[in-house]
């Protein structure tokens, strides 16, 4: 089913659901990252977690794609549990996206969720410097003006740092910003990467899903025990979990895989209006929830955002697009 086949309420769906998750698992992060100083969980756990239902729902999805549990066992058995390249191929993104997860947990540990979502827009140059690279695609000017036009409006959102005033805790704005850095690089390359590995075969994207969070619970295990193995041996795995960190997983686990479903049945355009939706409803929530005090930077700084995501998802000239249809085949 293409996006210009599905009903207009079901695109209005999809974005609605899409912009909700973005802007809610921001912002509850946060919350839970500042709400308590005293019993604080590990965030290498919690990003653990997420990896973990990831793969419960992604073997649920395919198991109604195969249709019957033999047919669901057979599908693992062959193409998981006996394809070794698989995984290894797969264990590259994961890899980066335990690095991006986890990243994230820093910046909104030091940043406003309004602030980091606006940053984290810099995700969109890093994945068309990606797609330039790694896929060979070609991007119009319209795009690339809009590339220039977002990087300015993050350039004056952090020109003047905003300031939460019911935030109580000690805060690393730079720390945070540098996370931010480090996750839009890793989003960029990993999201492309995932893509090429995608379109070199006819792999079911549910066993390419499973691959990828097995070797993502892996890496994330890892990451436990390097970094909180002490704590966790001390505490427990689960210390400080509340039904709000519970929930933070679990909007994490829905929308890293409800992503692909915008992506299949949607278009760029209403992507782009789900992320300018989901910036503005960070900025309220965080208004309201953590006293951010919006300056006349950060508001042109978001505007500016906002209208470079629409721009960029417009369609492309009709050079770019018969310049995209020449491409070679994509190998991995």
């Amino acid at each position: 089913m293409s996006s210009e086949r599905v009903s207009l309420p079901f695109k209005l769906y999809c974005l609605t659901v899409m912009t909700l998750v973005a802007a809610t698992y921001n912002v509850v992060v946060r919350y839970t990252r500042i709400a308590s100083a005293e019993i604080m969980y590990f965030s290498t756990t919690a990003v653990c977690m997420t990896e973990v239902i990831k793969l419960i729902l992604s073997i649920g999805m395919l198991a109604r794609e195969s249709g019957t549990p033999s047919k669901l066992l057979a599908d693992i058995k062959e193409q998981v549990l006996c394809n070794p390249g698989g995984l290894l191929k797969l264990s590259v993104p994961s890899v980066v996206y335990a690095v991006q997860n986890n990243m994230a947990f820093v910046a909104l540990s030091n940043l406003d969720a309004a602030v980091y979502q606006v940053i984290y827009q810099l995700k969109i140059p890093c994945t068309a410097l990606c797609m330039v690279i790694m896929l060979n695609r070609s991007l119009g000017k319209k795009q690339w003006f809009s590339i220039c036009t977002l990087c300015v409006g993050v350039i004056l959102v952090q020109f003047k740092p905003v300031e939460a005033t019911k935030v109580k805790v000690e805060q690393n704005p730079f720390l945070g910003f540098m996370a931010i850095v480090v996750a839009v690089f890793c989003s960029g390359f990993a999201g492309v990467y995932f893509e090429k590995v995608l379109k070199s075969s006819d792999t079911s994207l549910w066993v390419r899903n499973i691959q990828m969070y097995l070797s993502g619970i892996a890496c994330t295990l890892m990451g436990v025990l390097l970094n909180d193995g002490d704590k966790v041996i001390e505490h427990g795995f689960f210390y400080g979990y509340t039904p709000w960190v519970w929930f933070v997983v679990f909007m994490g686990s829905v929308g890293g895989l409800y992503t692909s479903i915008v992506v299949k049945y949607t278009d760029n355009i209403m992507k782009g209006f789900s992320a300018a939706a989901a910036i503005v409803l960070s900025t309220v929530a965080s208004f309201f929830l953590f006293g951010l005090h919006i300056t006349s930077t950060f508001l042109c700084g978001a505007i500016l955002v906002c209208a470079s995501i629409y721009l960029y998802g417009l369609p492309v000239s009709k050079e770019c697009a018969d310049t995209e249809s020449k491409q070679k085949p994509i190998t991995v």
